[in-house]
């Protein structure tokens, strides 16, 4: 299959997702990917279209839970990579590295097993949808602090009313598909 132009990518993407009103609280509109999920011609479309930009780049695939987990292992998959789980503090066994941050109603902490991965191993991180940041910087942090060298930030959903991208700084960030 040929690689995608953007703007069919985004259409792929912009069909397979559902808002869910009010959820997780009142006035939230909730991008969901689980029908995009449950296709599975649009997810591989997606998955493949995530490793097209890192092919031969990286050694590792980092996702945030949780359905950065689904993303994330399908596109170590498709590159023959291993997958580093980034979970929140208190489930990962063995011995780990945290990093807390603060979100808009509170704070939140996340972890890495200590010896997830070796010095300098490249990783792109990625997640379902980039919202305002503060999960996706901490996270980036948080495997930089324990020895990676993250090349991008990857995301089927970018929110850009919120501000995710700015808050990202200088690091490389790819969305396929942008809400605002």
């Amino acid at each position: 299959m040929s690689p995608l132009d953007a703007d069919t990518l985004s259409r792929v993407v912009a069909q397979g997702l559902r808002d869910v009103p009010d959820f997780p609280s009142p006035g939230v509109v909730f991008k969901d990917i689980t029908p995009l999920l449950a296709d599975p011609e649009a997810f591989a479309t997606v998955i493949r279209a995530m490793a097209d930009g890192h092919r031969g780049e990286v050694d590792l695939v980092a996702g945030v839970e949780a359905r950065g987990f689904v993303v994330g292992a399908a596109l170590a998959y498709e590159l023959g990579v291993g997958f580093v789980p980034v979970r929140k503090a208190g489930k990962l066994p063995g011995e780990t590295v945290a990093v807390s941050y603060d979100l808009e109603y509170g704070s939140a902490t996340i972890e890495v097993h200590a010896d997830a991965l070796a010095s300098g191993h490249r990783i792109v991180l990625v997640d379902d949808v980039l919202a305002t940041g503060g999960t996706a910087v901490a996270a980036w942090d948080l495997l930089e602090q324990v020895g990676g060298h993250v090349v991008g930030f990857d995301c089927i959903v970018e929110l850009a009313f919120l501000g995710g991208r700015a808050r990202m700084g200088e690091r490389p960030v790819r969305s396929l598909h942008r809400v605002g």
